[in-house]
């Protein structure tokens, strides 16, 4: 199958709503992307909307309110998951409450009727999260989904900071190569480079890579919480794999687990390389246009 390669421009002033709808700039074959923050992202084709890791709550606040990581806001959510309408499938990554958020997943069900798909080994956490029974669909590394509209999900391992599997054999970090519209996309999950990771993107033809860039340390590790990919190390599995545009995430969220946008862009301006990428803003609507030329950065 001959995948074209898209481009990735942002498109600022329009406002971001409930019903996710795509720009006027937005051709009729474009996907329109936004970042919700954290590693959450919605994509619009046509009449299709996925939601990816949406985390839109306070859930983490609540939780570890009083905490070494107390997990405040540092944005509000770019939208309310109450007002949000038309959802068709709910991708979750793992089971960690910022990927697999009870609160979001609670308010989304009152207006929409999504399928959820998620690492089989985290069936029962989905299940206690709220995700209807009938609704959840479990998979894992090496499997497909089809989606309802022609879209497809292709599982690959995540490392979150190591590859893990149930006694089944079920990876409980996962990533996801989403074909939608003619466009593939690769959103990592959380994750770290690991052995054989980018012969296997390589086969798989991602045109667009959603990557973590928040980096990990030992203070962080020690006290529960795993890292991601520095910004150095997701731009070379992006050469490495041969996918021709980064998009970074997670970060801005949580002032313990973040980076400076400002120097990841330096870090990224300097590279010698082709590698088009994008450092998104929170709510902002990115259209992906199959074919089109792509720009070195977007600044």
């Amino acid at each position: 199958m001959n995948i074209t390669r898209p481009a990735v421009r942002p498109v600022s002033g329009t406002p971001l709503t409930g019903t996710f709808a795509a720009p006027p700039e937005a051709g009729p074959d474009d996907v329109t992307l936004w970042w919700l923050g954290q590693a959450g992202f919605a994509l619009r084709h046509r009449g299709g909307l996925i939601l990816i890791d949406p985390y839109l709550s306070d859930t983490l606040a609540e939780k570890y309110r009083g905490t070494l990581f107390p997990h405040r806001r540092m944005h509000s959510a770019p939208v309310a998951p109450e007002a949000i309408r038309g959802v068709d499938a709910v991708l979750c990554t793992h089971g960690h409450t910022d990927h697999m958020d009870p609160g979001t997943i609670r308010a989304l069900l009152p207006h929409n009727d999504p399928r959820f798909v998620v690492p089989r080994a985290e069936r029962a956490r989905a299940l206690e999260r709220g995700v209807p029974a009938a609704r959840l669909t479990g998979t894992t590394a090496g499997e497909r989904v089809e989606l309802d509209g022609g879209s497809t999900v292709e599982p690959v391992p995540a490392a979150h900071e190591h590859l893990e599997q149930d006694e089944h054999g079920d990876h409980r970090f996962l990533g996801y190569v989403l074909t939608v519209g003619g466009v593939r996309v690769y959103h990592s999950g959380d994750c770290v480079p690991y052995d054989g990771q980018a012969e296997r993107l390589r086969a798989l033809r991602a045109d667009v890579a959603l990557l973590p860039v928040n980096g990990r340390d030992r203070h962080r590790t020690e006290n529960g919480v795993p890292g991601n990919f520095t910004v150095r190390e997701a731009a070379e599995l992006c050469e490495a794999a041969g996918i021709p545009q980064l998009l970074c995430h997670h970060f801005g969220l949580f002032d313990f687990n973040t980076v400076d946008p400002e120097d990841t862009r330096d870090a990224l301006r300097r590279r010698a390389t082709p590698l088009s990428w994008t450092v998104p803003r929170v709510g902002d609507a990115y259209v992906l246009t199959p074919g089109g030329p792509t720009a070195k950065e977007d600044r």
